[in-house]
């Protein structure tokens, strides 16, 4: 069974790889490289991108509560199948080019990594808004001498 977690962080990683997808299908409409290799490319390299998602997912849910030397070994075997699995997909748009784009193919695969970057930019600074409006100043400084002397 799909831990919830994994459910809903695939889940947002697939909303943003699709809005991510969306834009370089227009980004390639503007420079006048758009055709259909390109829509397939990207669906491509879109599906490969949330099913390495999705997979990693599956693996750490699997080995949790798994000594951590087991625990390491499967997720090192799992990130080498996930590499291989990539790869494949890729060997498939280069081996049928005139019905994938290579780029197209290949670019998305960074689209759960600016997915979660995106989502961490904009939950920090809803928690900053929120501690603003609770009256709590938010400390934006990360190496705050003062805060690390009181930690000692």
């Amino acid at each position: 069974m799909v831990d919830p977690v994994v459910r809903r962080e695939t889940l947002r990683i697939t909303l943003g790889t699709l809005v991510l997808s969306a834009v370089m299908q227009l980004v390639f409409i503007v420079i006048g490289r758009w055709d259909t290799t390109v829509l397939f490319g990207n669906l491509l390299g879109a599906f490969a991108a949330v099913l390495n998602f999705f997979l990693m997912g599956l693996t750490v849910q699997r080995c949790v509560g798994l000594p951590q030397d087991k625990a390491a070994l499967k997720i090192r075997a799992s990130q080498t199948g996930r590499l291989f699995m990539l790869a494949a997909f890729l060997a498939l748009a280069a081996l049928l080019p005139k019905v994938f784009n290579i780029f197209a193919a290949a670019i998305p695969l960074v689209f759960p990594t600016l997915s979660i970057m995106v989502y961490k930019l904009f939950s920090a600074k809803k928690a900053i808004a929120q501690k603003e409006a609770s009256g709590i100043k938010p400390n934006y400084n990360v190496f705050d001498e003062d805060e690390s002397e009181e930690q000692d």
